[in-house]
């Protein structure tokens, strides 16, 4: 594989040289959605289908948009066939970061340079799946190879979190796992079957009755320190766009009483969709409130248009590849809840992702209104996420955070991949990162002077992330 070189995406010297700092980083992978059981587990994959394309969206995508069958995407196919059926869109992806990955992911797992097509599937198959047998390519193996040493995967208040107790009595491990209290179910009242089944969940967890407002709250604030007990150190929050700050307790404890005195077998009741916005946005403060007093970090993905097929929705569930880019307008309710938390004191550190690259401006713009001094690098603009986390839409970001804010405080980039072989991804960063500073100092533009350029450069990848989030880390490179 002549193209996927040592200085793949580094086009001048100064570029390369960044990136010898840049490539031996550690990564605090800060936001996934990697399962903790097949961490904590430790068990060999059953095969390349199960690590690579299980769960893999944009691959079922791209397959879907290649003209392959449900069967072969998240059906019943068998393992080799779905390989298969991947192996054959792979050369359709051309230009798509897919194709970027895919190769990174077999020259950095497997030290598979042959490009997969059809031809070469059977072959790259038997090579992948005798290797996945071995201890290097177990979970823990993976994320010891890839200096992976905080991972943060994203949990419900209502989990019990059994994995992530396992790993906490292992100190030894090189690597720190933490959840991410991310409670987006209890928004869910206009789906009121949905709303109290996961509050029966939270009541049990917490082994407590849920039967008003007030018991919810303390059902909510228990899982909060419970999660904090384990080292929880950020919230994260998926929101098509921020609720309404006008949301008052007197208002939330009548949708709750409400909500938990009708029977799902009762003749449903129209609910306010304005009133559920509101009790959204109580809920939000509540949880911005509890963040702020520990120190925690709040994390923003505003912007996906979600479950569009509904065929497929009905048919298959959730996080299927059936999801998009939306359009709604998003700076003045974010400047509301920002606002809202400012006045009263309790504005967490906090990092806000816009999926449409459309209102990266405004959303870079908007907090730098809420920086107060405290904390560098106190409110962040994310690292371009979902559908902008590839070469173009990265660019995007750090150009703009480079006109309006300050790159050199970025906390950098993170998987969001529920896949063990998604590591590769901060390679891609790492180098486009790289590229793009080395193309300034060639035009003249930034001082080749590596006092400066080296920790900008290794700030983005590690350092910036460790000194804000204040997660755990194994005590080797804490001073790294």
């Amino acid at each position: 594989m002549t193209w996927l070189t040592d200085d793949f995406l580094l086009h001048n010297a100064v570029a390369r040289r960044l990136y010898q700092h840049a490539a031996n980083q550690p990564i605090i992978d800060y936001h996934s959605h990697l399962p903790p059981d097949i961490i904590a587990r430790n068990e060999p994959f059953r095969d390349l289908a199960d690590v690579w394309l299980a769960g893999d969206h944009y691959k079922w995508r791209a397959m879907r948009a290649a003209g392959v069958p449900e069967s072969h995407c998240t059906g019943a196919a068998e393992p080799y066939d779905k390989f298969l059926a991947w192996a054959k869109t792979v050369p359709q992806t051309l230009r798509n970061p897919l194709y970027h990955w895919t190769h990174l992911e077999l020259k950095r797992y497997f030290g598979i340079t042959e490009l997969l097509d059809e031809r070469s599937a059977s072959a790259i198959w038997r090579q992948a799946n005798e290797q996945l047998q071995s201890e290097a390519l177990r979970p823990q193996a993976i994320l010891d190879r890839f200096q992976v040493r905080v991972l943060c995967t994203t949990d419900d208040p209502a989990d019990d979190l059994p994995f992530h107790r396992q790993l906490a009595e292992q100190p030894a491990l090189p690597f720190r796992m933490y959840p991410t209290f991310r409670p987006d179910t209890a928004f869910a009242v206009q789906q009121p079957s949905r709303w109290r089944a996961w509050v029966q969940r939270l009541a049990t967890t917490c082994n407590r009755d849920i039967r008003s407002l007030d018991d919810l709250l303390a059902a909510l604030k228990q899982r909060h320190d419970d999660f904090h007990q384990l080292g929880c150190r950020l919230s994260d929050h998926g929101l098509s766009q921020c609720f309404p700050v006008d949301g008052t307790a007197a208002q939330a404890q009548r949708l709750v009483a409400s909500l938990l005195t009708t029977s799902d077998n009762a003749v449903p009741q129209e609910l306010d969709p304005r009133e559920c916005e509101r009790f959204g946005g109580f809920l939000m403060r509540q949880f911005a409130i509890w963040d702020s007093e520990k120190g925690w970090t709040k994390q923003l993905h505003l912007g996906a248009k979600r479950n569009n097929n509904q065929r497929l929705w009905k048919a298959i569930g959730p996080d299927i590849g059936c999801d998009s880019i939306g359009d709604w307008p998003q700076v003045e309710r974010l400047c509301d809840f920002l606002d809202d938390l400012d006045g009263r004191g309790s504005l967490p550190k906090t990092i806000v992702y816009n999926l449409n690259p459309a209102d990266n401006y405004a959303v870079a713009t908007a907090l730098g209104n809420f920086q107060d001094g405290s904390i560098a690098g106190k409110l962040q603009w994310g690292s371009g996420w979902w559908f902008l986390d590839q070469k173009e839409g990265m660019t995007w970001q750090i150009n703009a955070l480079s006109q309006l804010g300050l790159l050199s405080r970025f906390v950098g980039m993170l998987t969001d991949s529920r896949s063990l072989l998604s590591f590769p991804r901060h390679e891609y960063f790492r180098r486009l990162l790289c590229q793009l500073i080395g193309e300034d100092v060639t035009r003249g533009e930034l001082p080749d002077d590596d006092s400066l350029l080296v920790p900008l450069v290794t700030g983005i990848c590690f350092s910036n992330a460790r000194d804000l989030l204040g997660l755990g880390l194994p005590t080797e490179i804490t001073g790294c």
